[in-house]
């Protein structure tokens, strides 16, 4: 008999090399590493290196991986005129519209072999960096920062973003976040990507009908709920005041619980510790204090764990990121694994074509002529 279970909660739905997670352990890896180990050790080239081809890269590998990603950094001008004509949308929105005229000026637009798509994977990966910070400084009035070939992935970003090289503490926490952030199994974005790929479509439609998920409410932006509601209470009082009220109100409080987790979620462990070193850096150390008596009220209260998002708000605020950017910038992140996932699928693929329990009116409806409907 199949198993009818709503929203595949606890369903199979592939085999994957790429990620593993236990989520009554607090475990997650990327093909076989511990992400502490990884957090504590690689950059975030070394993890996207790990992603696509499941293994830590030589100095040489990873050389050559810096140097394309540099190298791919520019986007088609028919791009960056797009994102100067939209500077009122929604960052998220202007993404994967982008994203996907990304696809129109690919050189091997029309090659779907595995070579092709590796290759464009690198330029996805160094391109989505471009359209974030690009966009920012043009709907904010700015000059466009060109990028520097000898700063790395997290480093440049910060650069494009701001206008300012991050001194080396700030370039490590970004480089972490990217690293946390960079892959989790079947969520809803990377399933998105790996149906588009099934039928064989390109990777860029595949990515866009990721950046599609990852849009909705339910899957990214809680990080931005988390620092709105941290900015808008403005003190530890009333931050726990206005949570408490949640709770009677029975609302859910967003970067708390996670649909695998049952115990810590592993990356906030690092990015709890990256908000307070942030915090005491960059004068923001009122959110870690007000984050950690949420985080307390809540595991008294309901006994759920802060998740992924809870704490990436406040670093990425203390790193002088703009709130409706944070989102994209999980897109940035996340694009390691998508393309991971979406390569993975083109070497082994079956078109996902899953079931449905059908709960409509009985089979066999009578024709009736319009004149006697009522």
């Amino acid at each position: 008999m199949p198993v009818t279970q709503a929203g595949l909660e606890g369903i199979v739905a592939a085999e994957s090399e790429i990620c593993f997670i236990d989520g009554d352990r607090g475990i997650l890896s990327y093909r076989g590493f511990n992400i502490h180990t990884l957090a504590e050790n690689a950059t975030f080239e070394e993890v996207i290196y790990l992603l696509w081809h499941g293994s830590l890269p030589t100095q040489s590998e990873l050389n050559g991986l810096k140097a394309d990603l540099v190298k791919y950094r520019p986007i088609p001008q028919e791009v960056v005129n797009f994102l100067a004509s939209e500077p009122k949308k929604p960052p998220m929105d202007v993404l994967r519209t982008a994203v996907s005229m990304l696809g129109l000026y690919d050189p091997l637009e029309r090659d779907n072999s595995i070579d092709a798509s590796t290759e464009k994977a690198k330029r996805l990966m160094a391109q989505t960096a471009t359209i974030v910070t690009t966009f920012d400084r043009l709907r904010n009035g700015k000059q466009v920062v060109p990028g520097e070939p000898n700063l790395g992935f997290a480093a440049n970003f910060l650069y494009t973003l701001t206008g300012r090289r991050p001194d080396d503490v700030m370039e490590r926490v970004f480089d972490i976040a990217l690293i946390l952030h960079a892959d989790h199994e079947l969520n809803a974005s990377t399933f998105a990507a790996r149906v588009t790929a099934a039928t064989l479509s390109d990777i860029h439609s595949a990515i866009t009908s990721a950046i599609g998920a990852l849009k909705g409410p339910l899957h990214g932006g809680a990080n931005e709920d988390v620092i709105k509601m941290l900015l808008a209470a403005g003190s530890e009082e009333k931050a726990l005041e206005k949570v408490r009220g949640m709770l009677v109100e029975k609302l859910k409080i967003p970067g708390f619980g996670h649909r695998v987790y049952h115990t810590e979620d592993p990356r906030a462990t690092h990015l709890r510790a990256l908000s307070e070193e942030l915090g005491h850096r960059t004068g923001h150390l009122d959110l870690y204090i007000i984050s950690k008596s949420i985080e307390q009220t809540i595991k008294e209260n309901k006994k759920l764990n802060a998740n992924v998002d809870f704490y990436s708000a406040s670093t990425y605020y203390s790193l002088g990121i703009p709130v409706d950017i944070f989102t994209p910038i999980f897109a940035v992140s996340r694009m390691s694994g998508w393309t991971a996932h979406v390569l993975e699928q083109y070497r082994n693929n079956r078109l996902i074509r899953p079931r449905a329990e059908y709960t409509g009116k009985p089979v066999g409806q009578p024709w009736v002529p319009i004149a006697e409907r009522t």
